[in-house]
């Protein structure tokens, strides 16, 4: 008979306190909690549970976490329980982070059928926690409808959040033509839904342009196979009043739908999951690389290269040669 872990039953059951407990433990660098971690969601993996998954990112200053909290309400409201994994960004010196989040979403932090989990972003590339896509598991065992991934937004990095999200959104603020020019054609291509925020007062008219220009920017992409005619689309929203957010619920709603009846959904699920299996694989290669003789080795052959007795190329090769690899 196979015994569970402790939080597994208590997860399944939607306690929030046993699902913080549970993406505290897929967070931490120690071995006994890695592998508890793992035993835990593995002990997970065939709940038959599924969330809709939804990547949003945008530029600092547009009003993500203003947009989440007044799309949260919106849903729970509806009688969803929705669930907000907000990456916050770290120091780059010392890996501290203010982790902000959960105070600026005040009236969603109070909701019973929400659950908020701040998230360092460490040095994992485009903001992602390295174990985001466990704590997305972990919401989905819990019984959430609906899990939005917040990212810090901080450029075409940010496309790495289309590798645990089902749906991704691009916030933009209301601009003039130029900034156009600012957004990453990488991540203009990976978006489902383009949303132009603040679209409310005296810059209700310059939203309504914007949307415009990233309407006709979107149709100069190449058409993707898994969008149904009319995406990906741009819209108009205001956080602040409340204003398009149902509209563009609609749209997320009519996408996952089509994708889910036409095979794209449990396609790129796959794709994602295998995806996610090989970066395990690399980052414990690299984990079991991190030996003393190992890093005197590499501090040793960083050294040769960087006085320029050895190749870059050269000294890595007889590095991994000593490793048979």
């Amino acid at each position: 008979m196979t015994t569970h872990d402790p939080l597994h039953d208590p997860i399944l059951s939607g306690d929030r306190r046993a699902l913080a407990r549970a993406i505290t433990l897929v967070e931490s660098t120690r071995p006994d909690h890695q592998e508890r971690a793992a035993a835990l969601l593995d002990g997970l993996r065939d709940t038959g549970r599924e969330a809709l998954r939804i990547g949003l990112s945008g530029t600092p200053g547009v009003g993500k976490s203003t947009f989440v909290e007044a799309f949260g309400l919106m849903l729970t409201g509806q009688g969803k329980r929705v669930a907000v994994l907000a990456v916050d960004p770290s120091s780059a010196r010392t890996g501290g982070s203010i982790l902000g989040d959960k105070t600026r979403m005040e009236h969603l932090s109070r909701d019973a059928n929400a659950f908020i989990r701040p998230s360092p972003a460490a040095s994992h590339l485009g903001g992602v926690a390295r174990r985001s896509r466990e704590a997305v598991a972990l919401c989905e065992a819990a019984g959430f409808d609906i899990v939005l991934i917040e990212t810090v937004g901080v450029g075409q990095s940010e496309t790495m959040v289309a590798q645990i999200s089902d749906l991704f959104v691009l916030l933009l603020a209301p601009a003039g033509g130029d900034e156009l020019q600012g957004v990453k054609r990488g991540i203009m291509e990976i978006a489902d839904l383009i949303l132009v925020n603040k679209a409310d007062g005296d810059l209700k008219a310059t939203a309504t342009r914007t949307v415009a220009d990233y309407a006709g920017a979107l149709r100069l992409l190449r058409k993707r196979p898994n969008d149904p005619e009319g995406f990906p689309r741009a819209m108009a929203v205001s956080a602040l009043e409340s204003s398009g957010l149902a509209d563009a619920w609609e749209q997320m709603q009519t996408l996952a739908t089509w994708r889910r009846d036409n095979g794209h959904w449990a396609t790129c699920r796959a794709e994602q999951a295998a995806h996610w299996f090989r970066e395990e694989v690399r980052a414990g290669l690299l984990a079991r690389l991190d030996t003393p003789e190992m890093r005197a080795d590499m501090t040793r052959l960083a050294r040769d290269v960087a006085e320029g007795r050895r190749a870059a190329r050269a000294a890595a090769r007889d590095l991994l040669d000593d490793l048979g690899i």
